[in-house]
């Protein structure tokens, strides 16, 4: 087993992608066409979680800890503000809609001649805001991707 460094990772937006009722598979964004969000500095985490639910039992006399609905949690994402960036132009616009869009992360683990591994899920584009800070900063897009589906992992492969 090996680790990897999240530097050369790239985050894409695709289109439009709707919920459904079962859990999404990779087959279901080869329809979509990728465009790479440019200069990120932080892809923040991604990856369900559970709603605890608590019940406290008399007899026992014990707190009973069971687990309820799944989120995916929000993916904050840091980008160095570029204009004419596509990727950070279609997150903006994302941000104006009530949509879910694809997402892909692609990470820099490829085996010697091999894919590398990936990442995909469908997330509302929440917030899209510019951080200035002061002197001698890079001023920054800040995005909430609020993820709405499982995270459909792929692993890298050999050649």
């Amino acid at each position: 087993m090996a680790v990897f460094a999240t530097n050369g990772a790239k985050l894409y937006i695709g289109g439009v992608l709707s919920d459904k009722a079962a859990d999404f598979v990779a087959a279901d964004f080869t329809s979509q066409t990728w465009t790479e969000i440019g200069e990120t500095e932080n892809l923040g985490s991604v990856g369900d979680t559970s709603n605890e639910v608590t019940f406290s039992s008399i007899a026992a006399n014990r707190q009973k800890r069971l687990k309820g609905v799944r989120n995916g949690g929000s993916m904050e994402v840091i980008c160095g503000i570029d204009y004419d960036d596509a990727g950070q132009l279609a997150l903006l616009a994302a941000e104006k809609t009530i949509h879910d869009y694809a997402f892909r992360l692609v990470f820099n683990d490829a085996p010697e001649g091999g894919t590398p591994s990936e990442r995909m899920f469908i997330a509302k584009v929440g917030s899209a805001s510019e951080q200035l800070d002061a002197a001698d900063n890079v001023m920054k897009l800040n995005a909430s991707l609020w993820v709405n589906s499982n995270v459909v992992r792929v692993n890298a492969a050999e050649a």
